[in-house]
């Protein structure tokens, strides 16, 4: 993540990060509380609350793309609010042959050394030539 030794808050982030690229369910499961609480802003109505649900999307992803490796960019440490904001990259292929390449931000909160909320921006990557023009003119006036 950085240069400088990882503050505990940083840590349980890395944990997780570990966990994922050893596709290990179990200790993908163990870095959250089990009334973690995801908030998804940018689509509302995906949000959840539980462990369990955790574990059925790690799941699925985890079938989905077996090669799967993750990278944190950047990390910023909130040490008083208990928080660590990291911005992630996701990628592999699918089973399909598909790439899969997911970026963005996740701000997580930490309790009892274990994850027990996220506020989740990681989006797939868009990459066809839509310049941002075109992308606000289309948010302004968008298409029925």
């Amino acid at each position: 993540m950085t240069d400088r030794p990882a503050s505990p808050l940083e840590t349980v982030v890395g944990r997780l990060k570990d966990a994922t690229d050893a596709h290990d369910l179990d200790a993908i499961t163990a870095c959250f509380t089990t009334d973690y609480r995801n908030e998804t802003p940018a689509h509302p109505s995906r949000g959840f609350t539980g462990r369990d649900q955790v574990r059925r999307n790690w799941t699925a992803i985890l079938g989905a793309v077996p090669d799967l490796v993750t990278e944190i960019t950047a990390t910023s440490v909130d040490e008083p609010r208990q928080r660590v904001w990291s911005e992630w990259e996701h990628r592999g292929t699918r089973r399909d042959g598909a790439r899969h390449l997911l970026r963005g931000v996740i701000v997580f909160g930490v309790r009892d050394d274990l994850i027990s909320s996220a506020r989740f921006y990681l989006e797939p990557v868009v990459d066809d030539g839509v310049g941002v023009d075109q992308v606000v003119a289309r948010s302004l006036h968008p298409q029925p």
